[in-house]
């Protein structure tokens, strides 16, 4: 017989109230969300995981945005986007429109369109500061800009719109060599390299090489007048601007071994900043004297490294890759056969593209132009064979529109056609500025300037 105590107890019941939309939005209004309450050390930790994986900048924006205690827990790019290097826009790249729409063209109505070499991504940004300024190059994604009526170099971080000073073009006159024929601005305004650098107490030192010139110029933001290395060369092949230094290739002879050298930026230092002479670091396998058989070394960046990239100059193009890191070793016999899926473009500069970001682009690709048989090439590292990279001839410079990616992509390892809103094999290879030629003159001759300096012949 149960007791009274057991009779009088409720009977639980089977089914639970379910919960509806109301009382989930009246949960989420009393409690805030976990997300919103995390600690600002472990948001600044997980920003800057952001800043230095596989992410950009922009990446770092989106995050910041997701509310305002991550906003205000993490540091604003905004007003430090060129003097910290976490900031630069890297893998960022100005965009050749095609049809002459330069940067400040009016059709364009101020904006200006960029992509990422590595994710594809594109973002359209409005930069009305072109009306008076034209672009001479982009290094980790930072414009170096000239202003139009006094010269003067400027920085641009596209995405912050921060500008740091430089001082004018024009007090590098006197160090373009007299050797040269015709107005020396055509060569001055044709940047063949450009290095930035940032110190610790964030001073930011600017790096720059034109043709015309057998000095490197240098000069820290805000002074009045360049300064150029101590130091001559003769000729310069291929350089390449890495983490804040310029690596260049030297071919002394036809044969012999070209060598690779690494200027560091200047010493800031002392009574007057001063550059160190280059040094050589790493010795090229040795052409032969067969001419023939002669090959030029490129370099190039890839997944955070330099890699080597040899040429060869006959009809028949053998092409090798090395890494940097295996040269300084010793090792030049250890080839590269794999480089990630990505593509690297060969020409004026050099540049490493993603497959997995382009469809059209071919991973672990050289893609160069056959001068010999006059079509945009990519070779298989994989086979070692030779296929169009692209359909359309470029024999007659007339490719039709609209383009393929590829040759936007490609056009970017041209900087005078690049900078002038034109399209690698479409129209004219020898183009000048249409507006503002008093200002911005500086495209040299086709022929010219292989005549004047025939070490400076690329894979084009």
């Amino acid at each position: 017989m149960s007791s009274s105590r057991s009779q009088n107890r409720p009977v639980r019941s089977s089914k639970r109230r379910r919960r509806t939309p109301a009382d989930a939005s009246a949960a989420t209004r009393d409690d805030p969300s976990p997300w919103e309450s995390l600690h600002e050390d472990l948001l600044e930790l997980i920003a800057w995981r952001v800043l230095a994986g596989d992410g950009d900048l922009l990446d770092y924006v989106r995050f910041r945005a997701v509310c305002p205690h991550w906003r205000s827990s993490t540091s604003c790019p905004r007003g430090r986007g060129i003097v910290d290097r976490r900031f630069h826009p890297r893998r960022w790249m100005l965009l050749p429109e095609g049809h002459g729409l330069y940067p400040g063209h009016g059709k364009l109505r101020g904006f200006v369109r960029f992509f990422n070499l590595s994710t594809g991504a594109f973002v359209r940004v409005h930069l009305p500061l072109f009306r008076d300024h034209c672009v001479l190059d982009s290094v980790d994604g930072i414009l170096l800009l000239q202003r139009d009526h006094d010269t003067a170099i400027r920085l641009l971080h596209p995405f912050t719109g921060d500008i740091l000073d430089f001082p004018p073009l024009e007090t590098l006159l006197r160090y373009v060599s007299s050797k040269l024929v015709g107005d020396k601005w055509n060569y001055l305004r044709r940047i063949g390299a450009a290095s930035i650098n940032v110190s610790a107490d964030q001073v930011v030192s600017l790096m720059m090489w034109s043709p015309g010139m057998v000095q490197v110029a240098f000069a820290t933001s805000g002074e009045q007048q360049w300064r150029a290395s101590s130091w001559y060369f003769n000729q310069i092949f291929s350089p390449l601007a890495f983490q804040g230094k310029l690596y260049i290739v030297r071919h002394e002879l036809t044969y012999g071994e070209p060598e690779i050298l690494q200027i560091d930026p200047p010493e800031l230092e002392g009574m007057e900043p001063w550059l160190p002479p280059p040094t050589l670091i790493a010795k090229c396998p040795a052409n032969t004297v067969n001419t023939s058989d002669s090959r030029f070394y490129h370099l190039v960046e890839c997944d955070s490294e330099v890699l080597v990239i040899a040429l060869s100059a006959g009809i028949h193009r053998k092409i090798s890759v090395y890494r940097l890191a295996d040269f300084m070793l010793g090792r030049r016999t250890l080839r590269v056969t794999c480089i990630g899926g990505n593509a690297l473009f060969i020409g004026q500069r050099n540049l490493c593209v993603s497959s997995k970001a382009f469809p059209t682009v071919v991973g672990d690709t050289i893609v160069f132009h056959h001068y010999q048989q006059g079509y945009l090439a990519q070779y298989h590292l994989h086979s070692g064979t030779l296929e169009p990279a692209s359909d359309g001839t470029i024999a007659e410079y007339a490719i039709p529109s609209p383009t393929c990616i590829i040759y936007h992509i490609y056009t970017c390892c041209f900087r005078e056609q690049w900078n002038k809103g034109h399209i690698r094999f479409q129209g004219l290879l020898t183009i000048n500025w249409r507006v503002k030629r008093k200002w911005r003159s500086g495209c040299m001759h086709f022929l010219a300037s292989r005549l004047i300096h025939p070490r400076l012949i690329t894979a084009d």
